[in-house]
């Protein structure tokens, strides 16, 4: 359903049974899946890959090439996955030369004004609420919620199921499974809620709390943290995660939370 006040580039590949609104413009090199709903003055340009039953609301500019000025004009993508809602006035940047494209994976959502920037790869079933800011190359795992106004920094890394504050300058890599607030951004706590909605047992929840009771609260360094991790307890996929995720950060990891500048302690 094709509303003649749209364009539409003729070598763009559009499912028959996508809603295209009125002063949309679809340029050639893109390709859109069954069900989508492409509402009134979105932009979709080349290199856009946008998947089955997503809705991109008004303004939404969707593959623009990336803000870098490294870009040498080489060929890359930025994909949406299936059954995602970009809100609107979104911007999702196509890749560079690093990656060769932007994803944003199935079932999320970003709402109105987020930035996703080049090479940018976000999980599935993630949350970025309004006015998110990614920068470069950062890396959103799965189940991810970003509050409103958060700033993400280029290479950082925020691992799955977890959840940060609105208004945050995440400038470390966040591990799995937590919440992160306050400024600078530190841990918050175990992130138990989203962790219950999404099938999570309480043996499970208090396994990860004990992997983070011993990383953060015990006073160690993460490397004499991630020893005793290891060899107090038992294997398992959840433990093996945040390890790695520590071992192999690339920014270094948020700190536990300190009322040292207050006069207090850690806790």
């Amino acid at each position: 359903m094709n509303q003649p006040l749209a364009y539409i580039h003729p070598e763009a590949k559009i499912a028959q049974n996508v809603v295209v609104e009125p002063f949309t413009t679809i340029d050639k090199d893109v390709e859109i899946g069954e069900g989508t709903w492409i509402g009134p003055n979105v932009t979709i340009m080349q290199g856009a890959r946008i998947g089955k039953n997503c809705k991109i609301f008004p303004g939404a500019v969707i593959a623009a090439m990336p803000q870098d000025l490294k870009f040498a004009g080489e060929k890359t993508t930025a994909h949406i996955g299936d059954n995602t809602v970009v809100r609107e006035c979104v911007t999702v940047n196509r890749g560079t030369v690093d990656r060769m494209r932007t994803v944003v994976g199935a079932n999320c959502l970003l709402m109105a004004y987020v930035h996703v920037a080049h090479d940018c790869i976000v999980g599935d079933n993630c949350v970025l609420a309004n006015s998110v800011q990614l920068a470069g190359h950062v890396e959103i795992g799965d189940y991810a919620i970003v509050g409103g106004m958060s700033a993400v920094h280029q290479f950082v890394k925020v691992g799955p199921h977890t959840m940060i504050s609105g208004g945050s300058l995440v400038r470390k890599d966040v591990p799995p499974f937590v919440k992160a607030g306050r400024e600078p951004l530190t841990y918050s706590g175990i992130n138990s809620i989203g962790l219950r909605r999404r099938g999570y047992s309480d043996n499970k929840i208090s396994e990860i709390q004990q992997i983070y009771r011993l990383l953060f609260l015990s006073k160690l360094n993460n490397a004499d943290a991630l020893d005793k991790v290891e060899l107090e307890l038992l294997p398992s996929p959840e433990r093996d995660e945040v390890v790695n995720f520590v071992r192999n950060s690339g920014r270094g990891v948020i700190k536990g939370y300190s009322r040292s500048s207050n006069g207090g302690s850690d806790y």
